[in-house]
């Protein structure tokens, strides 16, 4: 008994301890969640991807169609999230995560003391090169959070349904994708000025990635940045030199002339703003904005690189 006692007090805040109950984490998904799937074309067990806005308090559930592609399935608003916009450092920092993430089978939590929870993988490969530092950063119930994202019970009982379906269906991990707030250029000039600004805009290349396939990004990691959607045949050392990439050209362009128009529409709004005539913009360069990458001959979609779906950990 007095062991433990002594296990319990010193498990991570958002840890959880287990508390043998099994049966919450068995509960169906809602008949109307059932329902907006199929008239989105979704099938139950079909892959999700999960992102988060830590600004607006919003977790959005993303999920498969039978176009390849994924859709917005709902929306559930956090409860709570630790910390303040920034990503995480250090272990105790009660600091909530920012930036992509990869949950498999085994870090989902079916007796977690915080009824629900998964762990979202919490340092992965980027987080580790910068030597940072933490452990069990959850997505969890109870609406009380020590560094994680917290929901309320009711809420994380279907994201985790939905979860635990799409596993069954066959996925082998879903993407997380923490964001400190959504990526907008209205939002990027009011933040032009915070530390951790240069940190968001590589974010933000990854949130461009998925808006123009709507397929998860593929996500590695090398010179201690994440780097979205390209192909190797070498490995990634995250914090070695990148090797030579590859993105299919459609991409490749379509990624390109977002860049280009959100320049114009950023330079726009900082020129309202700092009540000056807005400056000439320049097309984006291919070079200029996917070093090191070579651009394969045309095909006839924007489907990312083979295996898109994964994170490096």
């Amino acid at each position: 008994m007095v062991l433990s006692m002594v296990v319990l007090l010193v498990l991570p805040a958002c840890q959880g301890a287990l508390d043998g109950l099994g049966q919450k984490a068995n509960k169906p998904v809602p008949k109307k969640l059932v329902s907006s799937m199929k008239a989105h074309g979704m099938a139950l067990t079909s892959p999700i991807m999960l992102r988060i806005f830590k600004q607006e308090n919003t977790l959005e559930v993303w999920k498969r169609k039978d176009t390849g592609r994924y859709a917005l399935l709902t929306s559930y608003e956090i409860c709570k999230w630790s910390g303040k916009l920034g990503p995480k450092f250090k272990e105790g920092d009660r600091q909530a995560p920012e930036g992509f993430y990869r949950v498999n089978k085994y870090q989902m939590n079916p007796n977690s003391q915080y009824h629900l929870a998964f762990n979202m993988g919490f340092p992965n490969a980027y987080d580790r090169s910068h030597g940072r530092t933490g452990s069990h950063l959850m997505i969890h119930g109870a609406c009380s959070s020590a560094g994680c994202y917290s929901m309320t019970d009711d809420r994380v009982e279907e994201i985790y349904a939905m979860a635990r379906d799409a596993f069954k269906g066959g996925q082998k991990a879903f993407q997380i994708q923490a964001y400190p707030f959504r990526m907008t250029a209205e939002n990027m000039v009011k933040h032009r000025d915070h530390k951790h600004y240069k940190f968001w805009q590589m974010l933000k290349r990854g949130h461009d990635h998925f808006e123009i396939t709507k397929i998860p990004p593929k996500v590695n990691v090398c010179e201690k940045r994440y780097v979205f959607n390209t192909d190797s045949t070498q490995r990634y050392p995250s914090s070695g030199q990148c090797p030579r990439r590859k993105m299919p050209a459609t991409l490749a362009t379509a990624f390109v002339d977002t860049q280009t128009k959100y320049n114009e529409r950023f330079e726009s709004l900082l020129a309202k703003v700092e009540k000056r005539d807005p400056l000439p913009i320049a097309p984006v360069d291919v070079a200029e904005i996917l070093p090191g990458v070579t651009v394969l001959p045309k095909v006839s979609d924007l489907n990312p690189v083979a295996g898109s779906t994964s994170v490096a950990n």
